[in-house]
């Protein structure tokens, strides 16, 4: 669900398309649709409230995009804060090059994790 919330994809109204400036990031978005259990992003309205489809039940969730700190080539990653409409829990989601993220995770608190291989 991270990637079709943590993006700057505008839906076309007209043909319900997506258009993006990134066509990695596109193609991202595109690919979290594809899979059974996978996300669909059904567009963000004018008070930016993001709808996304849970393909295995059907269900649609609801964020409130609070904040948004674009990408940038200094930078190398994207930040959304987001509130779900529901639970109003607010999430701080990140995306980016490997090196920037990396470098700012816990790695204590990943070593058991499993999420990094230690050699």
């Amino acid at each position: 669900m991270h990637l079709t919330l943590c993006h700057s994809i505008v839906m076309d109204s007209r043909t319900s398309k997506m258009n993006s400036a990134s066509p990695d990031e596109l193609a991202l978005v595109e690919g979290c649709q594809l899979n059974k259990k996978g996300f669909y992003f059904e567009g963000k309205d004018v008070n930016g409230v993001i709808r996304i489809t849970r393909r295995r039940d059907g269900e649609t969730l609801q964020f409130k995009v609070l904040n948004t700190l674009e990408f940038t080539s200094s930078r190398k990653r994207m930040s959304v804060i987001v509130q779900d409409c529901l639970t109003d829990e607010i999430t701080l989601l990140c995306k980016g090059a490997d090196s920037v993220i990396k470098e700012r995770l816990d790695l204590d608190g990943l070593e058991n994790s499993g999420f990094l291989e230690r050699t």
